[in-house]
């Protein structure tokens, strides 16, 4: 196609075109469902605005309808998927210039947010409710999760090979694609996903003794269709028996890097433990817990310092 074509082309159309050559193969499927859906909001949204006609005005205007149904957060990611198309339209001289430039990113009233971890205390109260008989079910996962900080699809995804129980540690090398129907063993977030990390003795015998006589390969908390909602209805039923905050499951996994990092464990420890793929994206996750522990290191600097006039 030409250029003056590609010109007259419907937006929604170059960037399906887009997200085809330059993302399907390059990202994670589940990545790219997520491209998938911003093209079919484009298409509702912008059924007939064409390349040539993208300027700050109809830009703007289409992020604004964007934003009537969607938190702020949401309409980020939706601008940062056809920000990035609109970049090599502009590269490409499809474009004079850069109609994203100064976009104001507007979002309707966010929903009340679940707490995103449990103090050490709540949690306490919470495992002491776990029923965890001889064999597995999902209060043995929520343990795991809890005691490992693993995401929900690589717990799904562990099989009595991914233990060593000699040395008391849990080799994580694939997720389980729980949002198919079909399921099946999928490939890790990220290459730092990839790891291996310790847990305590206690919880590995006690996964000695429930996943010995498994299949090796096969998946230790699959057997049938997996749904999150599943483990945070029994999660919530806990919490409230409990009476701590109601959190999901993935919190659990919050929970776990914030009582380390209260621990004391090092940033870069507490990163790697949780397949982060750099520092970074530990430190501004627990942003808030990290200054708390500076507040109180200065604390300790300021009482040190004065003691030795």
């Amino acid at each position: 196609m030409s250029a003056s074509n590609i010109e007259t082309q419907n937006f929604h159309e170059y960037f399906a075109g887009w997200i085809e050559m330059y993302k399907n193969g390059a990202v994670r499927p589940i990545t790219f469902k997520k491209y998938l859906m911003t093209l079919q909001r484009l298409v509702e949204l912008a059924p007939d605005l064409k390349v040539c006609d993208l300027d700050k005005r109809s830009y703007q205007t289409l992020i604004n309808e964007y934003a009537k149904t969607h938190e702020k957060q949401t309409t980020l990611d939706f601008h940062n998927h056809l920000k990035s198309s609109i970049l090599d339209a502009v590269d490409e001289g499809l474009l004079k210039s850069d109609p994203t430039r100064k976009v104001i990113i507007k979002g309707k009233t966010p929903t009340p947010k679940k707490p995103k971890f449990l103090s050490l205390f709540e949690l306490q109260a919470l495992l002491s409710n776990l029923n965890l008989p001889d064999e597995l079910n999902w209060d043995w996962f929520i343990l795991l999760v809890t005691k490992s900080g693993l995401r929900f699809s690589e717990a799904l995804a562990l099989t009595p090979s991914s233990f060593d129980f000699t040395q008391h540690k849990i080799k994580i090398t694939q997720t389980w694609n729980y949002k198919n129907s079909e399921g099946g063993f999928a490939e890790t977030k990220n290459s730092s996903s990839r790891r291996t990390l310790t847990i305590d003795s206690l919880l590995s015998n006690q996964f000695f003794n429930l996943v010995k006589r498994l299949p090796a390969n096969e998946p230790i908390f699959v057997s049938g269709r997996v749904f999150n909602s599943t483990v945070n209805n029994r999660l919530g039923t806990l919490c409230k028996k409990s009476g701590v905050p109601v959190i999901s499951v993935h919190s659990l996994r919050h929970t776990h890097a914030s009582l380390l990092i209260y621990a004391g464990v090092s940033i870069a420890s507490i990163a790697k433990r949780l397949g982060h793929s750099s520092v970074t994206t530990t430190q501004e996750t627990y942003l808030h817990i990290i200054q708390e522990m500076e507040n109180q290191d200065n604390d300790k600097i300021v009482r040190h310092l004065s003691s030795l006039v």
